[in-house]
């Protein structure tokens, strides 16, 4: 075990201490890192308390990525969990067909597979092409789901109070404005390509499941729903947990599509903390400020992963 936990110390561990080092620095990210001056918290500051551009947008960032965390998780978690039921039949033909072709755009590039989504999406794309409202420009669009959805029934603007009511320089009515157009997007995108491999979990969970739990149960004359709700959700309990927790991961990290699709745009709403992060580092120069948004990722995803992993170690699954 010994190489693994060293490689682990050396690739993971020490960039981990590095990045919060860093970020109690003021650090430009081109002269030696403890060159630069000792500026303890303020960093943290400019992200949480300090009323200014910087604040907005990581809460913008926030928002953006939660938005997108609540509509990539369960809807992946739910078509894998279902195509992997189908894939489970044992009259099922062409098994391994399936398989790898749902499987096949997980192991394709993110940059290739953004790149032909970039085009379907476009105002003449084949998106556009096969629904009935044709004007739709999908990846340019800042509006909110939520936003829009309430303004077909007539509310076009917020209340006072919640134009009034800011958390982290953010007005209430732009934290429920929901995904917008462009982010959306970008969900089904990903949706799709994360599937596959998701799928797979579960299938090799579902071949697990001794046949014979299945057949005493559609003896006592239980139906295929009951036996799905009652024998093979509970037994997957496991399986479930460690799926939702994946995607918790991996989409409070999503960077490649936002940065070849929109690249935070438009008008920031498809920034997330990952994006953020690189283009305070790279694009603003100010390392320290990009070092210090991961910080706050990290524990943001850790405080997510654990209260995900205690909701559903305590949910009753009969």
């Amino acid at each position: 075990m010994s190489p693994a936990i060293i490689g682990l110390c050396i690739f993971l561990g020490a960039p981990i201490i590095m990045s919060l080092l860093v970020s109690l620095r003021d650090w430009s990210g081109i002269t030696a890192p403890f060159d630069s001056e000792f500026v303890g918290f303020d960093q943290y500051r400019q992200l949480i308390t300090d009323d200014g551009v910087r604040r907005r947008d990581f809460a913008l960032s926030i928002r953006n990525n939660f938005y997108y965390v609540a509509g990539v998780v369960p809807t992946q978690t739910a078509i894998a969990l279902f195509l992997a039921v189908i894939l489970n039949q044992r009259r099922l033909k062409g098994k391994g067909f399936f398989r790898t072709a749902y499987y096949f755009p997980t192991i394709t590039s993110s940059i290739a597979v953004s790149l032909i989504f970039l085009f379907l999406f476009q105002t003449r794309g084949a998106v556009n092409a096969v629904l009935p409202f044709q004007d739709i420009n999908w990846l340019a669009n800042p509006n909110g789901v939520i936003h829009n959805i309430l303004g077909v029934a007539g509310v076009d603007s917020a209340p006072g109070w919640m134009d009034d009511t800011e958390i982290l320089s953010l007005p209430l009515w732009e934290w429920i404005s929901g995904p917008s157009v462009a982010m959306l997007s970008i969900m089904i995108l990903v949706t799709w390509t994360t599937t596959g491999i998701l799928m797979l979990i579960f299938l090799a969970a579902l071949q697990n499941i001794s046949p014979s739990v299945q057949e005493a149960a559609e003896i006592d004359g239980a139906t295929w729903w009951q036996r799905f709700r009652l024998i093979t959700v509970p037994l997957l309990k496991p399986t479930i947990t460690f799926v939702v927790t994946l995607g918790l991961i991996g989409t409070w990290q999503v960077f490649d599509q936002i940065f070849v699709i929109s690249f935070g745009g438009p008008e920031k709403t498809t920034l997330t903390p990952a994006f953020l992060t690189y283009f305070q580092t790279f694009q603003n120069g100010e390392a320290s400020l990009g070092a210090a948004v991961a910080v706050v990722l990290f524990v943001i995803i850790m405080a997510f992963t654990v209260l995900q992993r205690r909701l559903m170690r305590n949910r009753d699954w009969s």
